[in-house]
């Protein structure tokens, strides 16, 4: 086995390639229930999952290994990501699993983990786990056969997030009359989420909500919101909701079926949040990818834009040591400390309707806020990840790129955590030094680490 294999969200691969193979799960329960349990008390886990036809494998694998262990196993089917977050706090687990690979294609699969007061695990723990995992000759500690888990299946976990889900906005508050276009991706909330806005009273016009096992992601969802947006100007909704595939973010479509981007929609966010005074600090959190308009934005509202590496587990990190309310990425992830523990897009869908319906202003105006620059992100698939410092000709592209923009722009380089990709960025107020210098930067990762690169 491999020495590491924790990415920047947990455990990420090809259904039956290393590390996503039911005998790794099966070592990972194992492992992790080593890692949680305490003693000889019983103890518990929470396992969801999104609707890829691989999360049977991973499920079961998981679960053999977490009774193996002593841990009860509660089983709640399909749900998305924060929901598990969520029920884990809720049922006073010891540690929640989620099984899903996100907004990536139906072949690929990935398993991550939240603590007992739902977040996800720091790098520390991951490391553990992964040890005991990687440790081919490991013994494992079994109990006595008398103290071995049971697995339960929970069927009411849908209405526990719904009703959840709905206390994080005004007891009064309706949405009758409003017409809602919500894009489930054919993931883990095609049944809860468009529940949720129903419940509440707006008529909910759905895409993405027939989930077959391999139809996650293709062609719908936050990763083609275009097909929201289509389904908005058709219909003539109020707004348009594309969640990804395990419902942990959103991208939104206004009224005119224009659409709005994570940066967007956290700017119209920490402006609610500031004229409430609960910007703790009027502090918003954020990542290295978020754009420059963003900075500026908070700065001349007197706040201010903490950056964070890329993961929303470490924009969580950051709040908590903050003590920030409101934080997210520009892909959608949205973290509302005061209710959720991670990223949610359902929630977050809730929170801009609330501010939409308390404003009495349509989403085309409010989204008015923010202003990008123009920015440009190139996917420059790699065949090796060596350190950016050690290939002389990128970090020479890479100085005179930032010398050529100045203080008017911005370059990232980053290793994708999940994929074999370098993703470019560049941004600027000039919209044709950002096409420029991406394209250059582009060009020279490609000949140096692309597919017909030289080897090391």
């Amino acid at each position: 086995m491999r020495e590491r294999f924790f990415g920047t969200d947990g455990l990420r691969g090809r259904a039956n390639t290393f590390p996503m193979t039911a005998e790794v799960a099966l070592r990972l329960g194992l492992a992790a229930g080593q890692y949680f349990r305490n003693g000889g008390l019983r103890h518990r886990v929470v396992i969801g999952k999104d609707t890829r036809l691989s999360g049977y494998i991973f499920e079961y694998a998981l679960s053999s290994g977490f009774c193996a262990s002593g841990m009860d196993v509660f089983l709640v089917g399909p749900m998305p990501t924060p929901a598990i977050s969520f029920l884990t706090r809720s049922m006073r687990a010891d540690v929640g699993v989620v099984i899903s690979a996100s907004h990536n294609p139906h072949m690929d699969n990935g398993i991550k983990f939240f603590d007992r007061h739902g977040f996800k695990l720091p790098d520390n723990a991951e490391a553990e786990i992964a040890a005991l995992v990687l440790e081919e000759s490991r013994q494992w500690e079994y109990p006595e056969p008398e103290k071995v888990g049971r697995a339960f299946k929970i069927q009411d976990s849908p209405g526990r997030y719904n009703v959840y889900l709905k206390n994080s906005i005004p007891a009064d508050m309706k949405l009758d009359g409003l017409k809602i276009v919500m894009d489930c991706a054919h993931g883990a909330a095609y049944r809860v989420a468009p529940l949720v806005f129903e419940e509440l009273g707006a008529k909910v016009i759905k895409i993405g909500s027939d989930p077959d096992g391999l139809n996650i992601n293709q062609g719908c969802g936050s990763l083609y919101p275009e097909v929201a947006a289509e389904m908005v100007r058709a219909t003539g909704a109020d707004i348009g909701i594309a969640l990804d595939g395990d419902a942990d973010r959103l991208i939104v479509v206004d009224e005119r079926g224009v659409i709005l981007d994570g940066d967007q929609i956290m700017a119209l966010c920490a402006h609610d949040f500031m004229k409430r005074g609960i910007l703790t600090g009027n502090t918003l959190v954020a990542t290295v990818m978020s754009n420059m308009a963003l900075e500026v934005f908070m700065r001349e509202r007197g706040g201010r834009l903490l950056r964070t590496p890329v993961g929303d587990r470490y924009v969580v990190e950051a709040m908590r040591r903050e003590g920030a309310a409101l934080g997210g990425e520009q892909s959608g992830h949205l973290i509302f400390l005061n209710y959720a523990t991670t990223g949610d897009g359902t929630l977050a869908a809730l929170q801009i309707i609330r501010i939409m319906l308390e404003t009495g202003k349509p989403l085309s105006e409010l989204s008015g806020l923010l202003r990008p620059f123009p920015q440009k992100l190139i996917n420059v698939p790699v065949k090796r990840k060596p350190p950016f410092a050690e290939v002389g000709a990128i970090t020479t592209a890479l100085r005179e790129a930032e010398a050529a923009l100045g203080d008017s722009g911005r370059v990232l380089l980053r290793y994708s955590g999940t994929e074999p990709l370098v993703r470019v960025m560049v941004e600027s107020r000039d919209p044709d030094a950002v096409e420029r210098q991406a394209e250059i930067l582009a060009d020279v990762v490609r000949r140096r680490l692309g597919e017909n690169a030289p080897d090391a």
